[in-house]
């Protein structure tokens, strides 16, 4: 839970800060409605705060004496204001607020919020800043610095080049297109043979007035670009904008790839990963062991006990799975059916399922459910064909359901 600072004296923004603070379940408003109260909560408790809304004029603080108060804690203020006023706002992203919002819309106490989420993640997040001017650098850090970001700094292309080498973590790239050695258009093009998108996000810079300059840094693989000179507020927000991508890419990927329940490869990515795996034991010669499984008795445990009950036996089951064979591929193939794939020898394989089936008998995952249990079988051979590999594991899955369950079949 995050405690946020609300300064705040208008009852009608108030209203809409409350209502979509009770949407969030991992932030706690604090309100305060004037400077002396804000005072006093600060004085006593300033560390238990992550953030801070401030008001910019309050009745006794009418020029903007909140935010130096804030500020002087070091806490993140984002700051909002009925009017606008673009001398005071410069001042204020100088000083180091997050931003300057107007109370304009829903929507703007909506993009505070956008703030805030993006403050909890900004401190995992590293940017490289390469520029060969140290006040170019020291102004762009000045301006990440309030939204937490972990910045790095390189005075050159030889050097980032080198830091990306040594840090491969590194998520955005803020780079200059004119620098000593490899220029930031040439860097641009080098990383984009090696790095994919979601791998590194490249926002180019230049004060070259050519119009065509940021088509070419675009269509050579940076993400966005930045004319110089450039305001606070449209760097952050280049910044913002093309995390926030990322970040939902990857979100889509990870929905594309593993099922929402378990979190187990879904059924594409086991036979995408799979056949990767199965010409790599081709030119390595070697012969690999595929399973199929089975929960037993899944329908009974859905009808008898419900669909919450049968979801836990799903996601503890996944679980137990995942630890028992953590160097397989494991996939859950749909319904209460999964699959695995692994270098293991078939009876290798077989004895790590029986004792995973007795672990999984002692596990809890429903009140009044009958013990979990699961069936399998397990085929080894050449890896030729995964359908083949697969189909042969099926037909000793079918085995062992006919033998009464509970079991597993490998010869």
């Amino acid at each position: 839970m995050r405690n946020i600072l609300v300064i705040e004296d208008s009852p009608m923004v108030l209203k809409i800060l409350d209502h979509l603070f009770r949407q969030e379940s991992g932030l706690q408003p604090v309100f305060c409605a004037s400077l002396g109260e804000a005072q006093i909560m600060l004085e006593s408790a300033a560390s238990l705060f992550f953030a801070a809304i401030v008001d910019l004029h309050l009745p006794d603080a009418p020029n903007g004496e909140s935010v130096d108060l804030v500020m002087q804690y070091q806490l993140p203020c984002i700051v909002l204001s009925g009017s606008y006023n673009e001398q005071r706002r410069d001042e204020l992203l100088l000083k180091g607020v997050v931003d300057y919002v107007l109370k304009e819309s829903q929507h703007s106490y909506e993009y505070a919020f956008r703030l805030l989420h993006r403050l909890e993640s900004n401190s995992l997040v590293k940017i490289l800043v390469a520029e060969d001017s140290l006040a170019a650098r020291q102004y762009i850090r000045h301006i990440l610095t309030p939204h937490r970001y972990q910045i790095i700094e390189a005075c050159d292309g030889d050097e980032a080049l080198r830091t990306l080498q040594a840090q491969p973590d590194i998520d955005l790239l803020v780079v200059d297109h004119r620098m000593p050695g490899i220029s930031g258009f040439d860097l641009v093009k080098l990383l984009r043979q090696k790095m994919k998108r979601n791998d590194l996000i490249i926002i180019g810079l230049s004060a070259d007035a050519k119009g065509s300059l940021s088509a070419k840094f675009i269509k050579h693989g940076a993400d966005d670009f930045l004319r110089k000179p450039f305001c606070p507020e449209e760097l952050n927000c280049r910044v913002m904008s093309t995390l926030e991508r990322r970040d939902l890419m990857r979100a889509l990927k990870q929905a594309a790839q593993f099922d929402a329940l378990t979190g187990l490869n879904n059924r594409r990515a086991f036979y995408e990963q799979g056949l990767q795996q199965l010409k790599h034991a081709q030119r390595a010669g070697q012969q690999l062991s595929v399973a199929m499984l089975d929960l037993d008795f899944f329908k009974r445990i859905n009808d008898q006990h419900g669909h919450a009950s049968g979801d836990s036996a799903l996601v503890v089951f996944a679980r137990a799975f995942a630890a028992a064979v953590p160097d397989a591929l494991l996939g859950r193939l749909g319904g209460e059916e999964f699959a695995l794939l692994s270098q293991q020898t078939a009876d290798e394989l077989a004895q790590t399922l029986d004792r995973l089936r007795q672990h999984c008998a002692s596990l809890h995952y429903a009140a009044g459910a009958p013990p979990l249990s699961f069936s399998a079988g397990v085929y080894q051979g050449a890896p030729d064909d995964l359908e083949s590999l697969l189909h042969q594991a099926d037909l000793r899955l079918y085995q062992a359901k006919h033998q009464g369950r509970g079991l597993t079949v490998w010869q």
